[in-house]
């Protein structure tokens, strides 16, 4: 009677353990990628894009997700030739950006493994280098002062289509490559987002040049931390989800103790801004308005930079 009392108040303990930051997001996000689908019939590049990026890269880390959790977006991923056609309100669709945030979906899909065959990811490839501008940039919302979770802005676009179109894997590509590569070199950042995007473009580029960029936008980074621990789109502003989490996924390409010391800061700031359901809320700009959209996105990218910054051994 002794053993069974202990056996059931260890399996009470572990049924009472909380999840983690990343299982409670995961388990937000696994149910709301698919209702997008299944209440709209339509997919949303904030659902099946930036949100279904996270799931498939927590199954490429190990985490269990329920199949329905991504199954229509892996369906609907395979497809590239048919993202324009997507059913939805044209006067909030941009086809260019929808398809820089599927196609980024589906190389994340490919490396987990539930797309087993390369010839989606480069086709989804090949349409983005036809909306590649002649300076080597992807111009998306290039008016915006800084870019947020729905419109992105130039250097993540560019950043994301960059990285994309590598993925593909082939030699074809490898002009587009270089016009962005040199577009990485000749911008200059002034936002946390724009940083971020090219402290992440410029990761394994061996030049002095790109050495000397990267160094120079990390430090800026890096002193672009509030006291709280979060970044906000430029330096001095308050903190926000969104800037927080790019600036988690750029710093952990770092590896020096600076970093890890802002990115444990950083990774705090986002737990405590992690709401009940396990998402986040939403980065708009201006601050405080109230967007599902922008909400979804900046939980995925949240979940993002907590996966991307866990300890080892932290599952």
């Amino acid at each position: 009677m002794i053993a069974a009392g202990v056996l059931l108040l260890l399996v009470a303990a572990q049924a009472a353990t909380p999840a983690s930051p990343e299982e409670k997001a995961l388990d937000y996000l696994g149910r709301e990628v698919p209702r997008w689908w299944r209440e709209n019939q339509c997919y949303s590049c904030h659902n099946n894009g930036d949100a279904a990026r996270a799931l498939y890269t927590a199954h490429g880390l190990g985490y269990e997700l329920p199949p329905e959790a991504l199954a229509d977006t892996t369906r609907w991923l395979r497809r590239p030739a048919g993202w324009d056609d997507n059913r939805g309100d044209p006067r909030f669709s941009d086809k260019k950006l929808a398809r820089i945030q599927f196609a980024a979906a589906l190389a994340e899909a490919f490396d987990a493994g539930l797309i087993d065959y390369r010839q989606p990811l480069i086709e989804a490839a090949e349409s983005l280098v036809s909306d590649q501008h002649s300076d080597g940039s992807w111009q998306v919302d290039a008016e915006a002062s800084v870019g947020s979770p729905v419109t992105y802005g130039v250097f993540l676009a560019t950043y994301l289509a960059r990285n994309t179109i590598e993925r593909a894997g082939t030699a074809r590509f490898a002009a587009a490559l270089a016009r962005a590569d040199r577009w990485f070199l000749e911008a200059r950042a002034s936002t946390v987002p724009d940083a971020a995007a090219a402290v992440l473009a410029l990761e394994d580029r061996d030049s002095a040049p790109a050495r000397e960029r990267r160094s120079a936008t990390i430090a800026l980074l890096v002193a672009a931390q509030a006291s709280d621990g979060g970044w906000g789109p430029y330096p001095r502003s308050p903190a926000e989800v969104f800037d927080t989490a790019l600036a988690l996924l750029a710093l952990r390409t770092v590896g020096d103790a600076s970093a890890a010391e802002a990115i444990a800061r950083g990774r705090a700031f986002l737990i405590r801004a992690q709401l009940d359901s396990g998402g986040w809320p939403e980065t708009t700009r201006p601050s405080g308005a109230r967007s599902y959209a922008q909400h979804i996105s900046t939980s995925g990218w949240a979940t993002l930079a907590l996966l991307s910054s866990q300890r080892r051994g932290h599952r």
